[in-house]
């Protein structure tokens, strides 16, 4: 009887192995067969690290090193407030002739924290491609409640438009691209944010003569009056009232809210299994930039959580569709 209950349990345990393995091993062999695709993932965050610990999946490389024939210059002031200087970097290919376009990319960190290196890995790959890339600054919670950070993502935009000519880029082809937090950031500036009340000044020149050409939305919440985003702890710190307290708020800080016919040809990246900004953020985006005719191409990611693009085999894909993107609407 104990040698039967045991053989029971060991081929139950192998069942177990064998399934797991397949579950593991599945993801990768799908890409390979259908190269191209959108890569699928592991669905949970545990399975994720189990398969890059395994070997499966390989991390980018998160600080890799500025090849020779890119110029890095870095700590541009763009801003002060009140002693605190907001600085930006600026990466361009050493033999850049003339204009290219200008690719912004803002970090994420949930408005709480980051740093301007978190997306080196594509500042350094689009430089390399022959566009002049930057990544910005800005006050997080701690130092400024919102809107501070939205403010000083629109100051840096009006910094860019002003300065194309020192760093070799056109101030008419900018895009704007954000990972999470950052992709809301981006989204409220390219889609036209104004602080409420905010009267008119000498940036307005700028405002009114240049405009931003593309968004990339990787992960980012676009609607913070969904019942999600009521609810979510990182939504209400960020507003600093409950939406009870100020419906409005939420409504104003909410990038969907800004979408209309004239907005810039937007691309969006979300992973399916993405539990911190669920996917019906990106669906109901595209479903409102499609309402209106705005240009917009929408990848899912199948079963990859959220900050999937720090898996190779995710940012290689991820990478190749922005490049894509920019050769249609920047260039």
């Amino acid at each position: 009887m104990i040698s039967r209950i045991v053989k029971r349990l060991l081929i139950g345990l192998l069942s177990f192995l064998v399934i797991a393995i397949m579950l593991m091993i599945t993801p990768r062999v799908w890409s390979a067969l259908n190269p191209g695709k959108p890569p699928i993932g592991y669905h949970f965050l545990t399975p994720t690290y189990l398969a890059i610990g395994l070997g499966l999946e390989h991390m980018i490389n998160r600080r890799p090193s500025v090849p020779e024939d890119i110029q890095e210059i870095k700590n541009i002031e763009y801003k002060n407030v009140n002693g605190k200087s907001l600085q930006l970097d600026i990466y361009k290919p050493k033999n850049l002739i003339g204009t290219t376009p200008l690719l912004v990319f803002i970090h994420g960190g949930g408005w709480r924290s980051g740093e301007r290196a978190d997306y080196l890995v594509y500042l350094i790959a689009f430089a390399k491609k022959g566009y002049v890339t930057a990544t910005v600054s800005y006050r997080f919670l701690e130092t400024a409640p919102y809107p501070a950070c939205v403010e000083d993502i629109t100051d840096a935009v009006q910094w860019f438009y002003k300065n194309g000519d020192g760093y070799c880029y056109d101030p008419d082809q900018i895009a704007l691209i954000g990972g999470s937090a950052g992709a809301h950031l981006a989204m409220l500036a390219g889609y036209g944010w104004k602080k409420p009340g905010a009267q008119s000044d000498t940036t307005s020149g700028y405002e009114s003569k240049h405009h931003i050409k593309a968004v990339v939305d990787i992960y980012g919440p676009s609607d913070l009056t969904t019942e999600f985003s009521r609810t979510n702890s990182t939504v209400t710190g960020f507003l600093a009232k409950s939406y009870t307290e100020a419906p409005g708020l939420y409504l104003e800080a909410s990038p969907i809210h800004y979408v209309n016919k004239s907005s810039p040809a937007t691309m969006i990246l979300h992973g399916t299994s993405d539990q911190i900004v669920p996917v019906s953020q990106s669906d109901m985006l595209k479903i409102k930039l499609d309402s209106l005719g705005v240009p917009n191409v929408y990848y899912k990611v199948p079963l990859w959580p959220h900050t999937m693009d720090i898996v190779e085999r995710v940012n290689n894909y991820s990478e190749a569709r922005m490049t894509n993107f920019f050769e249609k609407y920047l260039k």
